[in-house]
């Protein structure tokens, strides 16, 4: 046999493999509140920083380090809250009208400053989108790590946007997941409803 003749797969579709597979137990978990989601959100970022930088979406490259942090915060927050008993310690429950302002501030300013960053200190293709994803995706971090329901309408945005950005880019896995998971974030919503009237 030729060992010369065989050809590996290319070390980029091994991480989108993994991101994929990794990526669709995080968002079953998210889907049914369940801690678990938090455990995976800590490997996710090992397997897509390496992606990201080699297609160029730095702001996604340099999210992956808050996404470590934001999943230890995560759990901690939802399996030890201290006081509100549910069946992950932290009830699910609705944005305030101060803390609504509050992200939504965040939001337009951490787009603002990531876009100024890709577009001149970077050879960003797509500083918009590529901003926008990572500003919304921040704050949908923390909604998600609070426990908030209105993190599915942020999740539901940012995935779309992806969906059109990654196959932009090339990285089809990931396009396809993001299209799963803008269709599960909407149904999401509807799951933590529900789950909102058992607690």
């Amino acid at each position: 046999m030729d060992w010369n003749s065989v050809t590996l797969l290319p070390w980029d579709l091994i991480l989108e493999i993994l991101g994929f597979t990794t990526g669709l137990l995080y968002i079953w978990w998210e889907y049914h509140a369940d801690t678990r989601l938090w455990i995976v959100s800590m490997i996710m970022p090992f397997i897509s920083v390496w992606l990201y930088l080699d297609k160029g979406l730095y702001a996604d490259f340099a999210i992956n380090i808050y996404y470590f942090l934001i999943a230890v915060y995560g759990y901690i927050v939802w399996s030890r809250h201290p006081g509100k008993k549910s069946e992950n310690g932290l009830p699910i429950r609705h944005l305030t009208i101060p803390v609504a302002f509050c992200s939504l501030a965040g939001f337009i300013a951490l787009w603002t400053l990531l876009y100024c960053v890709l577009e001149y200190l970077t050879d960003s293709t797509v500083p918009v989108a590529d901003a926008f994803t990572t500003a919304l995706s921040i704050v949908g971090m923390w909604l998600l790590a609070k426990k908030y329901i209105e993190q599915w309408i942020a999740w539901i945005a940012v995935d779309a946007v992806c969906v059109g950005l990654y196959i932009y880019k090339g990285i089809y896995l990931y396009a396809t997941l993001y299209l799963i998971y803008t269709v599960i974030a909407f149904f999401g919503y509807f799951k933590w409803k529900r789950l909102m009237k058992q607690q």
